[in-house]
């Protein structure tokens, strides 16, 4: 045997960077749906603190599509990809994303009825659902897939666990 074929020491293989980002999305789509259940649930049942704000219709309307949206999209990133499961979760999901990307444009109690520095994320978020459809479109797998995961983990994994900053209404409910 020659030693390229020789399997390399476990201290000296490459770090799959595919099994890392998907570990990485599966465990930071696990905590913040637990977490976020767990706030809901705390929420729901009067434990925690009132939070008058959320009566509102765009704040109630992004709170019910994101939440699904977390573990929806990570399924969509982990499960077999290009079937029709595939494409009907991943078109619920970017729907779900697309409605919560609008909704954040009337939630304004961050700074006193103006925009936030967070709606830059609403702007990405809409420039983000055509490029990963229309990459899709073209058969580009590699830009469909780049922007998807970038598109995931900023909008769901990144901004999701801001929104657990003290003060903040998820905050709030699970800590508070």
């Amino acid at each position: 045997m020659t030693s390229a074929t020789l399997p390399l020491p476990s201290s000296r293989r490459p770090l799959d960077e595919r099994a890392a980002v998907r570990f990485a999305i599966a465990l930071g789509a696990t905590l913040l749906t637990t977490v976020v259940l767990y706030g809901v649930i705390r929420w729901l049942s009067g434990v925690a603190p009132a939070t008058p704000w959320v009566r509102s219709t765009a704040l109630a309307l992004h709170l019910v599509t994101v939440i699904p949206a977390i573990p929806l999209g990570a399924y969509v990133l982990l499960a077999r990809k290009g079937d029709r499961r595939h494409r009907t979760l991943g078109s619920l999901w970017l729907a779900l994303m697309l409605v919560t990307s609008v909704s954040t444009i009337f939630i304004r109690n961050l700074n006193h009825g103006d925009f936030s520095a967070i709606h830059l994320l609403t702007l990405l978020s809409l420039v983000a659902i055509p490029r990963a459809i229309i990459a899709a479109r073209r058969h580009d797998i590699a830009a469909h897939r780049r922007h998807l995961l970038t598109f995931y983990t900023g909008s769901m994994l990144i901004a999701g666990f801001f929104t657990f900053l003290p003060g903040r209404t998820m905050w709030q409910w699970a800590f508070g």
